[in-house]
């Protein structure tokens, strides 16, 4: 006798198991597929309210939540009473009125009351169901469990308020960081008056514009005013090394060439590598002229925009330093110097570049003050002092707002009248 796996007295093997007609694998039924258990044991809680609020039916999950059982809530409680205070007083004047309104209200954030006392964060979804005549028959509510939301969400606003704190640190650090690679206060220079001003473009930032005056040898005075590429930190170390470097160097040699030279080969030497540094410089000596009164000045331009000089006699022009290479980019950059006397009622202003590349109109990227624009601006300004030169472009920076891109640092000394 012969027979195969399977066959047994009267057996017979079982029969292959059907193939759905596109050819995929069939699939055995869930062990589970009965809609009452996926009711009782959702991921969310579900409940029915019959329209005056009263529970009519909750599904297990929500009972475990709350820590409940089916009789505590079932003909007894309404769903206000699962709510905290303040939650049934939204509940009463904001979630009820629009349900009714509107028919549905979703991922509303409320908070309910377990059995212990506890608070559960939970959003809740809400449908009236209706008859087939239109009428309102119960209310239909969905309760999703947003603890680790609610956790997740103080984090971030805690994160947030530590971000602000951290943000407002950065600020007092800059500032102190500002003030610091500026002079405490001009000196006063016999028979000349001195202003100076430092607009800061944004608190989050430190900028590398920098300015001076000081004693040399009896009756000499040094100035500079200049501008580092960049900003924050790595800028303002070029900054204070510009600064001092400047300061050092005229005390060894007064010559604004020299000086400036000095400079060059200083930053030349110190960034040189993956990571070049440069700035622009304006130096300047003032000495007093005995025979003729006023003050003799001599410039030294290392590629900053031009001075401008305010006449007595309501005249102002450029008072250019053509040629002058940037400081610290070339080995032996070129300098350009010039000279002018000052006489009684003479105003020089010297500015950054912050001034002539202000946006004056809101979010353009064409619309330039420029150099020409503030040619005009000081004919019209002229005669004037130091410190009437100084206010008056404060006021005109304010007139740009936030179209103030960079810091702008401005000098300006004048010779009063007699």
């Amino acid at each position: 006798m012969t027979g195969g796996i399977g066959d047994d007295a009267g057996g017979a093997p079982p029969p292959p198991a059907e193939q759905p007609a596109d050819g995929r694998a069939a699939v055995s039924p869930p062990l589970e597929d009965s809609a009452e258990d996926l009711y009782e044991h959702a991921p969310c809680g579900f409940l029915s309210t019959l329209l005056d609020g009263t529970i009519a039916k909750v599904n297990t999950t929500l009972l475990e939540w709350l820590g409940h059982s089916r009789d505590d809530l079932v003909g007894r409680r309404t769903f206000a009473d699962l709510l905290t205070v303040g939650g049934r007083l939204y509940h009463e004047t904001h979630f009820g009125p629009l349900l009714r309104m509107q028919g549905e209200i979703s991922g509303i954030a409320l908070e309910l009351r377990t059995a212990d006392g506890d608070r559960l964060p939970v959003l809740v979804t809400s449908t009236v169901k209706s008859g087939s005549d239109g009428r309102p028959l119960l209310i239909r509510t969905t309760v999703f469990d947003a603890r680790d939301r609610r956790a997740y969400e103080t984090e971030l606003l805690r994160a947030r308020q530590q971000a602000e704190s951290e943000r407002e640190e950065l600020k007092r650090l800059n500032t102190t960081l500002q003030q610091t690679l500026l002079p405490p206060a001009l000196v006063s220079v016999p028979g000349l008056d001195v202003a100076a001003h430092y607009h800061i473009a944004s608190p989050d930032m430190v900028g590398g514009d920098f300015y001076d005056l000081f004693p040399l040898a009896a009756g000499t005075w040094g100035l500079f005013l200049g501008d580092v590429c960049g900003k924050g930190a790595a800028a303002a170390a070029v900054t204070s090394l510009a600064r001092y470097t400047l300061r050092a160097a005229a005390v060894y040699d007064p010559d604004p060439a020299a000086v400036l030279r000095n400079l060059n080969t200083v930053l030349n030497h110190e960034y040189n590598g993956e990571d070049p540094r440069f700035c622009t410089v304006i130096f300047g000596l003032l000495t007093p002229d005995a025979e003729h009164g006023g003050f003799r000045v001599t410039l030294a331009g290392g590629g900053h925009p031009p001075a401008l000089l305010l006449r007595a006699d309501g005249s102002a022009d450029h008072l250019d330093t053509p040629g002058g290479q940037l400081i610290g980019v070339l080995p032996d950059a070129h300098i350009a110097t010039t000279t002018v006397h000052l006489e009684a009622g003479d105003t020089l202003l010297l500015h950054t570049d912050g001034l002539t590349e202000a946006h004056t109109a809101a979010n353009s990227d064409d619309d330039r003050y420029g150099d020409e624009a503030l040619l005009g601006f000081a004919r019209a300004l002229a005669p004037t002092t130091a410190t009437g030169a100084v206010a008056a472009i404060r006021e005109l920076l304010d007139t740009f707002g936030a179209g103030v891109d960079d810091d702008t640092a401005v000098l300006a000394i004048s010779v009063p009248r007699a």
